[in-house]
């Protein structure tokens, strides 16, 4: 249960075509955080439009939290947030507000992408530090949406990887993502065709290795998540799509 957000917004990043836009204003999606039948938690992804020292964003939200004997064992309070141009699609402030069993995290990192720096400000700790990141660089929650509403999957084939600079507390990262195939799964709404992608993660405290992680989102215009599968170093971790509401585009649901 630990990591989270992590999981959902690392891992469940979902793609579409690049001419047709896969979200907006009104967006919401809920998940099941489970061990096999048991649930360990919800989380929520929420997008609405406001602005942002003049400019047009969305304001992504992300919140999750343990519940019943889960929380009695390991409390988790996860509050991620992302302001993104709504044209450009890149972030311009990020927010990561955590309680994991104790550990806390409180950042507030804001992005200059005309000099190519980032203000991090760690409030738990009381720093300000610049830190330097590449172009088109991607905070954790804008990465989601960025690939959703960018990359064209027309062509895409399986084997297939893809890389994103991603920028994280105070480092550069590559994300990578590997294209596994088209597959039809069963879910709560019905049967739904899906792209099924794998992405890389460290292996170590948290995930078993680094192919630990498998992803399946609708082959819609929406590409929502719809499915997310962890091996972790302990055990096994699902999460699944169990609500939504305020859709861009139609969602695709196979008729038996």
């Amino acid at each position: 249960m630990k990591r989270l957000f992590i999981l959902l917004f690392l891992c469940s990043t979902s793609l579409s075509l690049a001419q047709s836009r896969a979200y907006g204003d009104g967006e919401w999606f809920k998940f099941r955080v489970h061990y096999g039948f048991v649930t360990a938690g919800y989380a929520t992804l929420e997008v609405n439009e406001t602005m942002l020292d003049g400019k047009e964003v969305f304001h992504i939200n992300g919140y999750g939290r343990t519940t019943g004997l889960s929380r009695a064992f390991f409390k988790v309070e996860d509050n991620y947030q992302s302001y993104v141009d709504k044209d450009l699609d890149i972030p311009y402030r990020f927010i990561r507000d955590i309680d994991e069993g104790g550990h806390t995290k409180d950042i507030q990192i804001d992005f200059y992408h005309n000099i190519g720096k980032a203000l991090v400000n760690n409030k738990k700790h009381k720093t300000k530090d610049w830190v330097d990141f590449p172009k088109d660089a991607q905070d954790m929650v804008s990465a989601f949406y960025y690939l959703r509403n960018r990359l064209d999957v027309s062509t895409i084939k399986e084997g297939e990887t893809m890389d994103l600079n991603m920028f994280f507390d105070k480092e550069n990262y590559v994300f990578r993502l590997k294209f596994l195939g088209r597959e039809t799964i069963r879910t709560k709404f019905g049967k739904v065709q899906t792209l099924k992608f794998r992405p890389y993660v460290q292996a170590g405290r948290v995930f078993k290795e680094k192919e630990s992680l498998t992803v399946w989102v609708s082959d819609d215009e929406n590409k929502m998540p719809l499915l997310i599968k962890a091996s972790l170093a302990v055990g096994s971790l699902k999460a699944s799509l169990t609500e939504f509401k305020g859709l861009t585009n139609p969602f695709m649901i196979q008729v038996d």
